[in-house]
């Protein structure tokens, strides 16, 4: 995966291997080798957070509208105690 990633990322930004290499080495500069793996972890939990969160969003909109209706009545209920 990472390499077919790194296959694309020169037709995305028209940038050559040269400039690529670059870009690695500027990050390694600035964030140093322990940082880095902890800068991806938390970018993998803000991924899979907004994964499921647009899944969410996706079973909601898909949910019959029986089900809607039978929240919607429990919301109420739970509401008023």
């Amino acid at each position: 995966m990472l390499i077919n990633i790194l296959n694309t990322l020169p037709l995305i930004f028209n940038i050559g291997t040269g400039e690529l290499i670059a870009i690695v080495i500027v990050i390694l500069l600035l964030f140093g080798g322990k940082k880095i793996p902890e800068l991806m972890k938390g970018i993998g939990k803000g991924v899979r957070s907004f994964k499921t969160g647009m899944n969410e969003v996706e079973d909601e909109i898909n949910k019959p509208a029986d089900d809607k209706k039978a929240d919607a009545k429990e919301e109420k209920s739970s509401e008023s105690k």
